[in-house]
């Protein structure tokens, strides 16, 4: 019999937790401000993500610093809604697709005009070179340094948003590992009179994860400049 109750509770406490990691992630769906310098700018995760800084978790911390400079300030970063379940009943997240949004440490209390706003594209996207888009993308990576980045395609140009498409392979966990492969998109937005920085990142197992990034890159942008319109 006590056997029997503490299987019935431990079943008790799993779906509990899963409830509040349902219920978390309905919570953080709907869009949100933040202050940015002087100006209130609203942000939402692409759909099928969910913000994870409310969490406090040093791993999830750590994991979006890694993912931009010091200089920058992170507003968002989200994982997608399978992983936030993983992570809120304790188990850990894949890590196939992931967001963050920043925005420069140096500009935030400044108000960003258009002339700024292209010497601050610039200067981001200076080191890039040019776009070298290739009809085989495994092999154009092969051929790179593993974990520098390649620039694959220029996604949108316009006077307030700038979005490229880059491309690694990534380093050997072992000399027999497979290879993998990272695509991420980067986005220069002027919202408000401020300059943000959103990126998205998915592995990349075939040509499904190229579309996927660049359909989810141009939605998150839209959606963003339709919540900030005014």
């Amino acid at each position: 019999m006590i056997r029997r109750e503490g299987l019935e509770c431990r079943r008790v406490r799993s779906l509990a937790a899963l409830l509040l990691a349902l219920l978390s992630i309905s919570g953080r769906a709907a869009p949100f401000a933040v202050q940015v310098g002087d100006a209130r700018v609203a942000l939402d995760a692409p759909p099928g993500f969910s913000d994870v800084q409310a969490t406090g978790s040093p791993r999830l911390l750590e994991l979006a610093e890694a993912l931009t400079p010091a200089a920058n300030r992170i507003l968002l970063f989200a994982l997608e809604d399978g992983d936030v379940r993983r992570f809120s009943v304790g188990d850990s997240p894949e890590l196939r697709r992931y967001v963050i949004a920043v925005t420069p440490k140096g500009l935030e209390r400044e108000r960003v005009g258009a002339a700024q706003f292209r010497a601050f594209v610039a200067d981001s996207l200076r080191e890039l070179g040019e776009a070298t888009p290739a009809d085989n993308l495994r092999a154009h990576l092969d051929a790179r340094p593993r974990g520098q980045a390649s620039l694959i395609a220029q996604l949108r140009k316009d006077p307030e948003a700038v979005s490229v498409l880059q491309g690694a392979r990534l380093p050997e966990l072992r000399k027999d590992s497979p290879p993998r492969y990272i695509l991420s998109s980067t986005t220069l937005v002027l919202v408000r009179g401020k300059a943000l920085n959103l990126q998205v990142f998915s592995r990349y197992e075939n040509d499904d994860d190229i579309e996927w990034i660049r359909a989810a890159t141009a939605r998150w942008l839209d959606e963003l400049q339709r919540l900030n319109h005014r």
